[in-house]
């Protein structure tokens, strides 16, 4: 899966709850999915876990091959 070549399209609550939190726009989402260990758990949905400086950040999303677009369903964090 190469990043780059797909577009990133975040939920109204990932957006308004998790992006504002974490201050994070699309080429910094996009950044972190680069540097994230990707998992997969289900026919098009994965989870991506990224070690940021003091805590841990778990976003989940689904991929769409076909349109090449990666969907940001919700976001978590840890210590």
């Amino acid at each position: 899966m190469n990043i780059d070549e797909i577009s990133i399209r975040p939920s109204k609550h990932f957006i308004l709850g998790w992006m504002r939190k974490w201050d994070l726009d699309i080429y910094k989402l996009k950044d972190l999915l680069k540097r994230a260990n990707i998992t997969k758990v289900g026919k098009n949905k994965y989870e991506a876990f990224v070690r940021t400086k003091n805590k841990s950040i778990k976003i989940i999303f689904g991929l769409y091959e076909e349109e090449k677009e990666i969907f940001i369903i919700i976001g978590s964090e840890g210590k």
